[in-house]
């Protein structure tokens, strides 16, 4: 770690070889927790770069415990986190809406970092008992057509990490690891980021994989489709600046969509939006990101199109149910 340590504190970076070795190093234990908070910091001071990504992923793609559920082609909605917006949980309610929508859904996600209610936070309060049983989960999405992966049980080597993370409070590289890092490994995936930087990171690594993808970032920093302005959309076929009027929506104010303080205020929020009793810009916004899954899995729909079948899965009770069914299986 010495020599990492000193090559970064020259301004150099790493190859892809290097930053996987030191990643597996970390994840397998073999440097303290001085020498890891150092690691995380030289990251802070500047942008990452693709193959040091691609590295810090492949290791711990490699040190994962997997998960099959390509029988479902599930899709995942996950977003790095790290905005500092503090919105509720729209991607994890957009999951559920999305499944709801008769779309399966493998969505992986982790307690909050720099925010308090990060989807297993919200989870967790309301009764989900986490698993990485696979026949527990193959059950949960043949059942109710999502299941929710907790990010420790499957990545048991970044316990060496964790409360380090925890007690520093700010988004670290591993924000923008935890979309691509999945253990079902599906293909088809909705990823929010917090910076353009990291979003043209994202496209380059998508590109080549075999996975159908779209990459969000709104232009006034939020990691998901805010509705507060033009967002940025980016595909393996198309990179374009879109705003709400694209898919049939108002503008939103920032203070709409805000998730309040504490678990227990994002997760009424988040009840209100499946029981169809929230604010209308709640709900348009959960909608709004469920949409561009729901075109991902049925790319004839138009972005109105799939808006409809969002708004419809919430109305009709469809999404509630998803949860519900998940809760009980």
């Amino acid at each position: 770690m010495k020599d990492i340590l000193n090559q970064l504190f020259e301004h150099q970076s790493l190859d892809h070889q290097q930053a996987k070795k030191v990643l597996t190093e970390i994840g397998n234990g073999q440097y303290n927790s001085s020498q890891i908070t150092a690691f995380l910091t030289a990251f802070q001071m500047r942008n990452i770069t693709v193959d040091e990504l691609k590295g810090f992923r492949d290791a711990l793609q490699e040190l994962c415990l997997p998960v099959d559920l390509s029988d479902y082609d599930p899709i995942d909605l996950c977003g790095t986190g790290g905005d500092r917006k503090n919105t509720f949980n729209i991607s994890t309610l957009a999951s559920f809406v999305t499944a709801g929508a008769g779309i399966p859904v493998a969505k992986h996600g982790n307690y909050g970092v720099s925010s308090g209610s990060g989807s297993s936070n919200v989870m967790e309060y309301l009764g989900y008992k986490f698993t990485n049983d696979v026949d527990k989960l193959r059950k949960q999405i043949e059942h109710s057509g999502i299941c929710f992966l907790h990010a420790p049980l499957f990545h048991p080597a970044m316990k060496h990490v964790a409360p380090i993370r925890k007690e520093l409070g700010i988004k670290t590289f591993f924000n923008m690891l935890g979309p691509m890092v999945n253990p079902a490994k599906p293909k088809k995936q909705i990823v929010g980021v917090f910076s353009l930087e990291i979003a043209r990171i994202y496209n380059y690594l998508y590109q080549k994989s075999d996975v159908d993808y779209y990459i969000i970032h709104a232009l006034d920093g939020y990691d998901e489709i805010s509705l507060t302005g033009d967002f940025k959309l980016i595909s393996s076929k198309k990179d374009e600046v879109l705003n709400p009027k694209h898919l049939g929506l108002p503008q939103l104010n920032a203070n709409e969509i805000e998730g309040g303080s504490s678990v227990e205020e994002a997760s009424k929020i988040f009840v209100n939006v499946l029981k169809n009793e929230a604010t209308l810009a709640q709900k348009q916004v959960v909608a709004a990101n469920a949409a561009i899954a729901i075109k991902c899995a049925m790319p004839v729909l138009s972005f109105e199109e799939s808006v409809s079948v969002a708004i419809e899965s919430i109305d009709s009770g469809k999404a509630l149910k998803s949860f519900t069914k998940l809760l009980e299986v």
